[in-house]
């Protein structure tokens, strides 16, 4: 196929393939970055509170 340039295809919304590849890859970069920096604020959850939310999750809260 001659139209195989990534310049030249268009994509959804109007953006050129190109466009749509270095979007997702500053996003994926984003999403690595906070995944490494994690919530500062949020505390880990104690053995108990896994357990009760794992069979309340189960058994619909009856």
């Amino acid at each position: 196929m001659s139209n195989d340039d990534p310049d030249q295809l268009k994509g959804p919304g109007g953006l050129t393939i190109r466009q749509i590849h270095e979007q997702v890859k500053k996003s994926v970069e984003r999403d690595r970055a906070s995944r490494k920096t994690g919530n500062p604020l949020a505390q880990q959850q104690s053995r108990w509170q896994r357990f009760i939310r794992y069979a309340w999750g189960r058994s619909g809260r009856r």
